[in-house]
C-alpha cells in the first residue's frame, strides 16, 4: 500500500532524472555528427562540439548511473513533466556549440536558435548562415530532424525499458494530434515504425537532392530540415540560391509527405492502402491545397505576376506546401503577389497540416472537427430536439473529444494574442509583435520581414526571445502538455 501511495501521489523525480540522463547521452551521440563534419572540413569549431559532447555525455552518465530510484514506474504526471523538461534540457545543452563556436551567440540568442531548431520552427537569429561553419549548419539542421519526429518518440524506440514505464503517456504528450493510434502492440514498436518511415523518407530526399544541383553537404542539411518541416537552410537565399525547378519539385513532394500523418504512410508502406484512401483528414488536406492553389494562381495572374509558367505552377504550389506544412522555406518574393495571398498564407499557417505529422499549426484534423461540429450546431438551432454526432472516418467522435478540440483552438488563439501583447510591452511594433507570436506558436518561423520589421529574429530584444522560445515549445507540444504543469491539480495529491 505504501508503494502504491508513493507511485500515485508523488512525482517520481529520481526516475525522471535517470531517464533524462539517458536522453542526454543520446543527444551527445547526435552531436558527434557535426563534430565529424568540422573535422572533415578542417574547421576550428570542432573544439566547441568536442567540449559539448564531453559535457553532455558526462552529465547524462552521472544522472543515469549515480541516481538509484526506489521504484521505476512512471504515471501520467511523470509523462507530462518528462516530455516538457526534456525539450528544455536538450535546448540547454544543445545551445552550447552556439556559445563557443567561431561566430558565438549571446545566451538568449543561442537558446532561441536551439529551441527553434528542436521545435522545427525555423526562426533564426543569424543574419548570414553562409558565414557559419559546416559543423554549425549541420547541427542547426540536425536539431530540426531530431525534434521533427520527437525526442521522446526516439527514446521510446531505443529504450525498451520505457515501454512499461509511462511510455504511452509520453507518447500521447509529445506526438501531435487529437487521438493517437498504436501501430503495433508495444509502444516501442510503434515508435520504431514511425522513425523507420521518417528515416527512409529523409534518406530518399537526400539522395534525390544530391542527384540535382546540390552537393552532398547541402543535400543532407536540406533533407534533415525539409523532412522535419523545419526550414533551416545553408544559404542566405534559402532554396532560391540554386534557382532549380527540379529542387523545388522534389522539396514540394517531400514537404507534402511531411505534412501527412506518418501512421498512414507506415500503413501504406506495409500494403494497407485502405486507411490512406478513406481518411477524412487526408482528403481535407488535399482539398485545401487544391483550393488554395486555384486562388493563388488566379490572384497571381490578376496582379500581373504571371511572368513564366513556373510562376503560376510550381512557385505558388511550393509556397502553399511550405506554409501549410510549417516548413517555411522560400523560393520567391511572395509579398509581390498581393495582400490577399498574404491573408491566405495566414490561414495556412494557423491550421497547418495533418496531426501525427512533423508540421506545426493547429492541424487540419481540428479544423475538420470544428466545421462538422459547427454544422451540427447550426442544424440544432433549427431542429433543437435532434441528436447529431461528429463523424470522422465513419466513426462517431465522443463529445468530450470535440469539447477538447474546441477548447484547444480557443486557448491556441488566446496564447497567440497574449504573446503578442507581451511583446508589445517590449516596444516591438504591434503588427510585428503579433506576427512573431503567431509564427512561433504555429512553429513556422517565417521572419518578421513579412511585416517589414526585419530580416531575422535577431532584432527582437533578449526578453522577447525568451518569450518566443516558450511559445515555440508550447506550440510544438500542443499547449496542454505545457499548460497542465501550471495547474494546481497536477501537483496536488
Amino acid at each position: 500500500m505504501s508503494k502504491y501511495f508513493a507511485t500515485h501521489h508523488r512525482v517520481n523525480f529520481p526516475m525522471l532524472l535517470r531517464v533524462m540522463g539517458w536522453l542526454l547521452m543520446i543527444e551527445s551521440a547526435f552531436m558527434l555528427v557535426p563534430l565529424v563534419t568540422c573535422l572533415i572540413y578542417g574547421e576550428s569549431d570542432y573544439m566547441a562540439f568536442l567540449i559539448t559532447v564531453t559535457v553532455t555525455f558526462a552529465a547524462g552518465a552521472l544522472m543515469t548511473f549515480c541516481i538509484r530510484p526506489s521504484y521505476s514506474s512512471m504515471a501520467k504526471r511523470e509523462g507530462f513533466l518528462l516530455t516538457a523538461l526534456v525539450w528544455i534540457l536538450f535546448s540547454c545543452f544543445g545551445m552550447l556549440p552556439f556559445l563557443m563556436c567561431s561566430t558565438p551567440l549571446t545566451l538568449s540568442d543561442a537558446f532561441f536558435e536551439t529551441m527553434s531548431g528542436f521545435t522545427t520552427t525555423g526562426a533564426t537569429v543569424f543574419e548570414s548562415v553562409e558565414s557559419l561553419s559546416h559543423g554549425i549548419n549541420m547541427w542547426r539542421c540536425l536539431t530540426q530532424w531530431i525534434g521533427g519526429m520527437g525526442i521522446i518518440l526516439f527514446t521510446l524506440a531505443v529504450l525498451p525499458m520505457l515501454n512499461h514505464s509511462g511510455g504511452m503517456q509520453m507518447f500521447n504528450a509529445e506526438v501531435t494530434g487529437i487521438t493517437h493510434e498504436k501501430l503495433r502492440p508495444r509502444i516501442s514498436q510503434t515508435a520504431k515504425g514511425l522513425w523507420a518511415v521518417y528515416f527512409v523518407l529523409s534518406a530518399a530526399l537526400c539522395l534525390l537532392l544530391w542527384i540535382g544541383p546540390m552537393d552532398f553537404f547541402d543535400s543532407v542539411c536540406h533533407a534533415l530540415s525539409s523532412m522535419s518541416t523545419g526550414g533551416f537552410s545553408t544559404r542566405d537565399d534559402s532554396v532560391a540560391a540554386w534557382d532549380s525547378t527540379y529542387i523545388k519539385i522534389v522539396l514540394t513532394i517531400f514537404m507534402f509527405l511531411g505534412g501527412v500523418n506518418f501512421a498512414l504512410i507506415y500503413k501504406a508502406g506495409t500494403g494497407n492502402f485502405k486507411g490512406l484512401l478513406h481518411n477524412d483528414t487526408l482528403k481535407a488536406y488535399l482539398r485545401i491545397i487544391l483550393c488554395m492553389y486555384i486562388a493563388f494562381a488566379v490572384t497571381i495572374a490578376i496582379n500581373g505576376q504571371a511572368n513564366s509558367i513556373s510562376s503560376v505552377t510550381i512557385d505558388p504550389l511550393f509556397q502553399i506546401i511550405t506554409t501549410i506544412s510549417s516548413t517555411g522555406l522560400t523560393v520567391s518574393n511572395f509579398e509581390n503577389w498581393g495582400s490577399f495571398i498574404i491573408a491566405l498564407l495566414f490561414i495556412l499557417m494557423f491550421f497547418g497540416a495533418c496531426a501525427g505529422s512533423t508540421s506545426g499549426g493547429a492541424k487540419v484534423d481540428r479544423l475538420l472537427y470544428l466545421l462538422k461540429n459547427t454544422n451540427n450546431e447550426l442544424y440544432r438551432s433549427i431542429h433543437p430536439n435532434s441528436i447529431r454526432s461528429v463523424r470522422i472516418n465513419d466513426s462517431i467522435i465522443p463529445p468530450e473529444t470535440v469539447d477538447k478540440v474546441i477548447a484547444f483552438l480557443c486557448i491556441y488563439v488566446m496564447i497567440i494574442a497574449l504573446g503578442g501583447m507581451v511583446l508589445t510591452a517590449l516596444n516591438i511594433p504591434l503588427v510585428d509583435a503579433f506576427f512573431s507570436s503567431f509564427s512561433c506558436v504555429s512553429n513556422i518561423g517565417l521572419g518578421a520581414g513579412v511585416t517589414g520589421y526585419g530580416g531575422s529574429f535577431e532584432v527582437i530584444p533578449p526578453a522577447g526571445k525568451w518569450i518566443l522560445s516558450i511559445l515555440m515549445l508550447t506550440g510544438r507540444l500542443e499547449i496542454f502538455t505545457v499548460l497542465v504543469l501550471f495547474t494546481p491539480a497536477f501537483w496536488s495529491k
